[in-house]
């Protein structure tokens, strides 16, 4: 019979599991102390839910590939194309709106497939590939826009495109149910079915995938189009929040998006990427900078923060992971892979 874990074993566990959302209450309260007539009110919650829904998003096509052990730097780029492509299809071109969101989805699938391509079949480190992709996608912004910004006639945006992100749900802003389902979607397949169970196993062991026959390159390649196409959703709500088409804006987003995406990895799976994890990073980098801004500090601020967490997340994401394995929590926590598939029977004709 298995002896039951220490408890100092389990209290660590569940301070490293829910530490994060811990902090975010933690937050929350002493920003709430400190400013009783601004911060803890319905307007405070509302801009909090509604201004960081894009960033959320975007840390959640972040982590996709991070799953892998692959980085997608190019998601600020395409953020950027995708908001630009949106404008100019419903205001250069005369497009439906409709028609030119479900354009844009196709084409952050068809960017998303490219980058993976070029990182699996290029053998071309993901860093250095998608830095690459992301400057060839700034530059087409800059050539659809011309290096100015696209702004609509006096007659506006379509109210319906405007509504994707200005409505509102059961008394909430309705991007913050953008961001749940998105981040359930991602927990189910990452945490419920064999896709999922796949991607961990190419992340954590690329070569073991390979001898149990998985094929690493094409999950490789799964996971950086589902990043291109919630990139490109991302895109869709950028335009119709900011409605009007600025060829730059996409690049404020790469940062915070991975520092939510790393962070994310030391909270409800410590060591590994995960949906719910992300999510809760993102509530804690809102709470905070929202507090921050609210208790009148200086714009440079904003990039000091982002900054100084990024290089906690990665350290915190690789004790963690370090943790994990000292513990033998891989065995525990990991998803098992599914079995490798059967070999093909030997064929009559085939070659000696």
């Amino acid at each position: 019979m298995t002896p039951p874990p220490p408890r100092s074993r389990t209290g660590g566990h569940l301070v490293g599991a829910y530490g994060l959302l811990a902090l975010t209450a933690l937050l929350y309260l002493a920003f709430a102390l400190a400013l009783p007539d601004t911060f803890p009110t319905q307007d405070t919650i509302d801009s909090i839910l509604s201004n960081q829904s894009i960033p959320a998003i975007l840390a959640l096509a972040a982590m996709v590939p991070i799953v892998t052990g692959a980085f997608d730097l190019s998601i600020g780029y395409g953020l950027g194309l995708a908001h630009v492509m949106v404008l100019w299809l419903v205001v250069e071109e005369g497009w439906p709106w409709p028609l030119a969101c479900l354009a844009v989805l196709a084409g952050g699938l068809a960017v998303g497939v490219v980058n993976g391509v070029v990182v699996e079949f290029g053998r071309i480190d993901s860093f250095i590939a998608t830095l690459g992709t992301g400057s060839m996608m700034y530059a087409v912004t800059g050539w659809i826009t011309d290096g100015s910004r696209i702004v609509p006639g006096p007659q506006g945006l379509p109210p319906a495109l405007t509504d994707l992100y200005n409505s509102s749900f059961l008394g909430l802003p309705v991007p913050a149910f953008y961001v749940l389902a998105l981040a359930a979607v991602l927990w189910l397949v990452l945490e419920r079915l064999p896709l999922g169970r796949y991607l961990y196993v190419v992340g954590s062991n690329p070569r073991a995938a390979d001898l149990v026959g998985i094929p690493t390159r094409r999950y490789t390649v799964y996971a950086f189009a589902a990043s291109g196409l919630i990139v490109g959703f991302a895109g869709v709500l950028l335009a119709a929040q900011q409605q009007i088409g600025n060829p730059s804006v996409g690049l404020d987003y790469l940062l915070p998006a991975f520092v939510g995406a790393l962070l994310g990895s030391t909270a409800i799976k410590p060591g590994r990427p995960n949906a719910l994890g992300t999510v809760v990073a993102v509530a804690v980098l809102a709470v905070g900078l929202t507090g921050i801004g609210q208790l009148g500090a200086e714009f440079w601020t904003v990039p000091l923060f982002n900054g100084g967490t990024l290089l906690i997340a990665v350290g915190l994401a690789g004790y963690a992971a370090r943790r994990r394995l000292r513990g033998g929590g891989t065995a525990r926590d990991t998803p098992a892979a599914p079995p490798p598939p059967s070999p093909a029977p030997e064929s009559e004709t085939s070659p000696p």
